[in-house]
């Protein structure tokens, strides 16, 4: 693959580069570049993980080396109960592999790295202070106000948080940081303000966040049927995608589209599949679709109903999540423990 194709797969999808030449020049000058992702041990994981771990897929094709940080200490500091923190690390640990195994990735590339094994060691915890005497409060909060919940009473954990995801791209030995566009603040907080420590600037890459079924658009577990949980049985993700918002003719905050978009289409394109829609003969018969700007033509044009599209998109999310369920088989007291009710 020469850098041309590289650039391209890691470009698939996403919605911002800082900066793209950056990155080309990275792709010319290293031959097993290393980016992680930072997930945060707080909620449950659903399928919008999905996303990002398939675009984590897409840095693996391209040769670079991936870490997952599994942090524990920024859930801690995002108001994760400290008492649950190592339960909600054992889950993550057991869930996030089983994602990556799920669309078929190669792990041999990848390595899961817990936040507290390099977090808490003397070099990590004395740059952690030098950075906060650059600091001020008010960028601390304003990067971290997308990402960290402050609530009426804003307390001094949220303003770490930022400046120790920045650090994390040092002490991880990486040159690209990926987060969602939802990480946008604080990936250009970790830009200006890295070289300040003497560290050098990362290329940052960020990919959209698609909406929930609902209308918000938002997955939340305060909204019920906004999300899919990875551990939701065949009837429930039916029931959910039966029930999902999925107007007629609208691509616009249409999770069941994005979803099909960013993580479905992507891997049956690479695979060489086609995306199939059954139908009764009387409703026109199957239709097949080779990539996804042939679906959301036929959508928009009202060639394919959203009944149908649901009823699809359905059936590949319980395909994706069968080896995931299988993974979590007899570990529901460990889910219980991690997330009390």
């Amino acid at each position: 693959m020469n850098t041309q194709e590289k650039l391209a797969l890691i470009k698939r999808n996403t919605q911002e580069i800082i900066t793209e030449d950056e990155l080309k020049t990275l792709l010319e000058a290293k031959k097993t570049p290393v980016v992680y992702l930072g997930t945060s041990v707080t909620g449950s994981p659903h399928i919008g993980y999905f996303v990002w771990v398939t675009k984590m897929a897409d840095f693996i094709r391209a040769g670079f080396k991936v870490k997952v940080l599994l942090a524990d200490i920024h859930g801690a500091l995002d108001n994760t109960p400290w008492p649950l923190l190592e339960k909600r690390y054992e889950y993550y640990s057991i869930v996030i592999p089983a994602l990556f195994e799920s669309i078929g990735a190669d792990l041999h590339k990848l390595e899961i790295v817990k936040g507290s094994d390099f977090q808490l060691k003397k070099d990590y915890l004395f740059d952690v202070l030098k950075m906060s005497t650059f600091v001020t409060v008010h960028d601390a909060m304003k990067s971290a106000s997308e990402v960290v919940k402050f609530g009426e009473s804003p307390k001094l954990a949220g303003l770490i948080y930022p400046v120790m995801q920045a650090l994390d791209e040092e002490h991880l030995c990486v040159d690209v940081q990926y987060g969602g566009i939802d990480q946008r603040k604080i990936l250009v907080f970790a830009r200006e303000n890295m070289p300040k420590m003497g560290y050098k600037s990362r290329v940052e890459i960020m990919t959209p966040l698609i909406p929930g079924l609902t209308a918000s658009g938002k997955m939340s577990s305060s909204e019920k049927g906004s999300k899919i949980d990875l551990l939701d049985d065949e009837k429930t993700v039916n029931d959910k995608l039966n029930g999902a918002y999925c107007p007629e003719k609208q691509v616009e905050n249409n999770g069941v589209l994005a979803f099909l978009k960013h993580v479905i289409l992507v891997h049956k394109t690479d695979k060489g599949e086609r995306f199939v829609i059954d139908r009764p003969e009387k409703f026109g018969g199957p239709l097949t679709f080779k990539t996804y700007e042939e679906v959301e033509r036929a959508y928009v044009d009202g060639k394919l109903h959203p009944l149908d599209l649901k009823k699809a998109v359905a059936k590949e999310i319980n395909t994706l999540l069968a080896p995931i369920r299988a993974k979590l088989a007899g570990k529901e007291q460990l889910l219980r423990d991690a997330y009390p009710a």
